[in-house]
């Protein structure tokens, strides 16, 4: 594994295969690592890893706050997420890659082709999060994490992921910076001194930007209108990963390929040909 600082912030990441550059966002949600292509859900079953870099170089990487990537006190945007995907390929002096982006990743993926169009070679939108029932659940998980700050204060959060050592995904109360918590003491430190009420007001943002929407966020569709890359969408189906999200982003990019597949038929046979027959007729960066 490799580690490059990006905007003050440690990135970890890891290239595999040979061919052009395919920058993969990592499923996950708030625990997107590198590893998730392997671990999480669908993508075990998938075997991605095993495909893609026959013909492509992935690069895929700890999104900031998950794993061993680290993380800063502020509120979370999609641009964010964009600028250190941005970072890592100006740190690997790539101008132009295919962007995949699965779950949560498909909402910074969306975002990097609407602010990095000449950098976009095609998007792949894999499982892409949406829907009333995921905006509902992700505003009460973040509920969850407050309450708990109300109740115990931030000293109280550190103690509790120290003490658990579980990621947001696995216990809301950790809050967002709950990964960066449990392996930088440094960054503990800092963080149990900061103010509860700016820190409040900080997570309500991140809440009211990353999850707006009954759609699929991460860009405005009037944006999505002008993204010129082909794109491959390819729909989940269930309170996550809301057909209609995938459908959405189907209606709002103008070069959407929607891969009207079931869920039980995406498998290791049928999903990374698909995926490598339009990544080739895409055309290389």
């Amino acid at each position: 594994m490799n580690t490059a600082i990006i905007d003050g912030i440690t990135t970890r990441y890891d290239l595999l295969g040979s061919g052009p550059p395919l920058l993969m966002m990592s499923p996950g949600s708030f625990d997107a690592t590198i590893e998730k292509w392997r671990t999480q859900g669908v993508y075990t079953r998938l075997k991605l890893l095993d495909h893609l870099p026959r013909k492509y170089t992935c690069i895929v990487y700890d999104r900031r706050e998950s794993g061993e990537s680290g993380g800063r006190v502020e509120p979370i945007t999609w641009p964010q997420y964009v600028a250190q995907a941005k970072g890592l390929l100006d740190h690997l002096k790539i101008d132009r890659a295919h962007i995949m982006g699965a779950c949560m990743g498909c909402s910074s993926a969306m975002a990097f082709g609407v602010a990095h169009p000449d950098a976009t070679a095609s998007l792949v939108l894999y499982w892409p999060v949406g829907g009333v029932h995921y905006r509902i659940n992700s505003h009460a998980r973040i509920a969850e994490h407050l309450a708990y700050v109300q109740q115990h204060g931030l000293h109280g959060v550190v103690s509790l992921v120290s003490a658990e050592g579980k990621t947001y995904n696995q216990d809301p109360r950790g809050g967002l910076w709950a990964s960066v918590i449990r392996r930088d003491p440094v960054f503990a430190a800092d963080y149990m001194r900061l103010n509860v009420e700016h820190y409040t007001s900080l997570v309500i943002a991140t809440r009211d930007t990353l999850f707006d929407r009954d759609t699929s966020p991460g860009a405005e569709p009037e944006d999505l209108f002008r993204v010129d890359a082909p794109a491959l969408v390819v729909p989940g189906r269930d309170k996550s990963h809301a057909t209609s999200a995938a459908r959405y982003l189907e209606e709002c990019l103008p070069r959407a390929e929607y891969w009207d597949v079931a869920v039980d038929d995406q498998t290791e046979e049928t999903v990374p040909p698909r995926l490598l027959e339009f990544l080739d007729r895409s055309g290389g960066p």
